[in-house]
């Protein structure tokens, strides 16, 4: 079934042989360089989601250095999102590249197994052009480094890559959206690589799971108020039931524009699992050491027993 409108999507792997070539090639090259022994992607991991992986993922991310959309940065996340997809295996890969408001936007969507339910889990992999949060002024004009604020979600989302079963009962989709955070700044809104996403599809998908600044290592994620009711009191009730009750707590606090605020607008149903209590957010300070293995974990576990009830 094709998901999407005609003028919408790129096929990574609809390009020709040449490009299979190239793409085989890079693959090989990233994961010599960023996933040897203990993040051998070719292994078979079972279902067992590994939080010290994810927090691997975090570093190899910020090894690149901030990852504005337009910089060299931002185009090596696209590649190395690829390759290592693509070392992984089971995947079916592709890059969406859209326009939203003038600007392209590229997508980078892994698929795998069959539905119903077919479960969108997302997280944006872009940075911020600028730290206008940070305490010093003489900072607030440097690029936001990000290893919460995108990087922490799509770590997450690259160990489920690692740990789902190739054999899914189910569809799932990884999203990492481009171009959510730079809002505020002139010429961009936020969100808009979501915007982009939600907008050229052709048929909805049942579900949508936003995955944003979860690597805190003093994690507090409270329920988002505009996410969707039914959807939050299953993610909550599965934490409560691990025992991750103090960490993903059921309770409201803050209403958020963010990767689920289109498929909402789409009325498909959909959840921000965010931690806007983060310090360091849009500061120069959103570095790998506030980044903890055990908060990676804690949400990997949870989105994994989630899944398995759907």
């Amino acid at each position: 079934m094709n998901f999407w409108k005609d003028s919408m999507p790129e096929r990574y792997n609809g390009f020709g042989p040449l490009l299979v070539a190239a793409s085989i090639a890079v693959a090989g090259l990233l994961f010599f360089i960023f996933l040897r022994d203990p993040a051998d992607p070719t292994r078979d991991f079972g279902t067992m989601f590994d939080g010290q992986r994810s927090l691997n993922d975090v570093s190899v991310q910020v090894s690149f250095g901030p990852r504005p959309p337009g910089s060299e940065a931002h185009a090596q996340m696209i590649d190395w999102m690829v390759a290592t997809l693509t070392a992984i295996g089971g995947w079916e890969l592709e890059v969406q590249r859209a326009e939203y408001n003038g600007t392209e936007v590229s997508n980078v969507i892994a698929k795998r197994g069959q539905g119903p339910p077919w479960i969108v889990l997302g997280a944006h992999y872009d940075t911020r052009f600028i730290a206008d949060q940070d305490p010093d002024q003489a900072k607030r004009l440097q690029p936001v480094l990000g290893a919460n604020d995108g990087a922490s979600g799509v770590a997450v989302l690259m160990e489920l890559g690692r740990v789902l079963p190739r054999d899914l009962d189910k569809e799932i989709w990884l999203v990492f959206f481009d171009a959510e955070d730079n809002g505020r700044v002139p010429g961009w809104e936020w969100i808009m690589g979501s915007r982009a996403f939600v907008q050229g599809l052709e048929v909805y998908p049942d579900a949508a799971v936003i995955v944003d600044m979860v690597g805190d290592a003093d994690l507090n994620v409270y329920q988002e108020v505009s996410s969707d009711a039914q959807l939050t009191e299953e993610i909550w009730g599965i934490a409560g039931q691990l025992g991750y009750s103090d960490i993903l707590i059921p309770e409201h606090k803050y209403t958020i524009i963010d990767d689920h605020t289109p498929f909402l607008e789409a009325g498909i149903p959909a959840v921000d699992i965010i931690d806007f209590d983060y310090p360091f957010w849009h500061t120069s300070e959103d570095t790998l050491d506030k980044i903890s293995s055990e908060s990676l974990q804690i949400v990997g576990n949870t989105l994994l027993a989630w899944l398995e009830t759907k």
